[in-house]
């Protein structure tokens, strides 16, 4: 089973501007318009005229408020199962975000609008954990704040509007985990204050006043090759759920490229020395811990020059090689689909107020199956499962020719 995504998780953020017909682009909110109206909403004038221009999504502890109403029932003369829940981002009007100022709000972008008289909305985030007096989800209310690792597991991956839904919130979690982080210069170490909307921050020091960006972490993931036996290096983390392997993957260190980056960590890891490294894609990873609030996973295929694997204990549980029709077979196995469909239902009683929203990753990431697999690799969420899928399936690409000598 190949699975040919439009775009990875996470990426192709339809607030972004980057897509869609020019006059859309025309229409765009500039972050500076974009918080003038805001301030008068909060401060109460223009409310009739503005307040269907301005939508706030509220975050608590890095879960997004979300929405999952229940899926219409099948026809009673239908043979197919009922469809999933489909969960949707809970966007409030400002009015709704209370007693919050407005220089803590992040500006996500805006969508809508037409360049020819329709005016764009402003789309916003705010983090509400430390919010007193307001109350957001809840039972009866049909919403709740939701772990942004459950939505990912349960976001139909062939729903273009769900994937969208997931960009917006992973771009939002990553803006605001960087500013409950970057409170100070790291120069002078005074307060920092969020400039353009939130989008940046500047050291309030008069004598510094230092430019601060939201932090990008990039990550290296390969995909270990032995082109002559026809298998793939595989690794495991004692992290990891059980039966899962993946691909190898390590940060990128100072004054090395991507190439190096690779080569580095694959030979720290398992002793395994490679030469040609290829690039396939890469994909924001919002979902890492609080101080990497947003990691940019840049993905490769990569050559080995040697075979023995040696094992570094301290990095890895295991990693071993694994054939092309041992790969295949963990593919098929996998059942992605149930996953999906158990977690949409998890989110839906999680909105409802029957289930939790703290649940295990392990339980999120677990793939249904009717019998133990031996293996199987992470979902088509992850850029692992493609650079793996990619290979299983249609084959690593060509090596150029002027790698040969390394």
């Amino acid at each position: 089973m190949s699975i040919h995504l439009r775009a990875h998780a996470f990426a192709a953020n339809p607030l972004r501007g980057l897509t869609g017909p020019a006059s859309a682009a025309a229409a765009a909110v500039s972050s500076s318009a974009a918080a003038d109206a805001l301030r008068s909403l909060l401060d109460g004038a223009d409310t009739a005229d503005h307040h269907h221009l301005s939508k706030v999504l509220p975050f608590r502890r890095g879960r997004p408020l979300t929405r999952s109403p229940d899926p219409p029932a099948p026809s009673p003369s239908s043979s197919s199962p009922a469809p999933p829940p489909a969960w949707r981002l809970a966007w409030l009007p400002p009015s709704r975000v209370p007693g919050v100022p407005s220089d803590v709000f992040v500006f996500l972008g805006s969508h809508g609008g037409d360049g020819d008289g329709e005016e764009a909305a402003a789309y916003w985030a705010v983090d509400v954990s430390e919010v007193e007096g307001a109350r957001f989800g809840g039972a009866g209310d049909g919403s709740a704040f939701v772990d942004l690792r459950t939505l990912m597991v349960a976001a139909d991956w062939r729903d273009k509007d769900a994937m969208g839904e997931l960009a917006i919130a992973g771009h939002a979690r990553a803006l605001l985990e960087w500013h409950s982080t970057a409170k100070f210069c790291g120069a002078c170490g005074a307060k920092a204050v969020p400039t353009e909307a939130g989008t940046r921050k500047q050291c309030r020091n008069e004598s510094c006043k230092k430019k601060i960006y939201p932090r990008v972490d990039p990550v290296v993931i390969m995909l270990v090759i032995d082109k002559e036996n026809d298998r793939v290096l595989l690794s495991r983390q004692s992290r990891f759920v059980p039966r899962m392997w993946s691909c190898l993957a390590g940060f990128i260190e100072p004054g090395e490229s991507l190439e190096e980056a690779v080569r580095r960590e694959t030979w720290e890891e398992t002793g395994i020395e490679v030469g040609q490294v290829i690039y396939h894609s890469s994909q924001p990873w919002p979902v890492g811990p609080n101080t990497m609030p947003c990691q940019l996973m840049v993905g490769f295929f990569a050559y080995a020059k040697s075979l023995e694997i040696l094992v570094d204990k301290k990095e890895l549980e295991d990693a071993q090689w694994h054939s092309r029709e041992d790969v295949k077979r963990a593919l098929t196995f996998a059942e992605y689909e149930k996953a999906q469909r158990s977690n949409a239902a998890k989110v839906n009683q999680i909105c409802k107020g029957v289930e939790r929203g703290g649940q295990s990753i392990s339980s999120d990431l677990s793939v249904e199956s009717e019998e133990a697999s031996p293996m199987f690799v992470p979902g088509p969420f992850a850029i692992a499962h493609h650079l793996i899928s990619s290979w299983a399936f249609e084959g690593a690409p060509k090596v150029p020719s002027s790698f040969s000598s390394l």
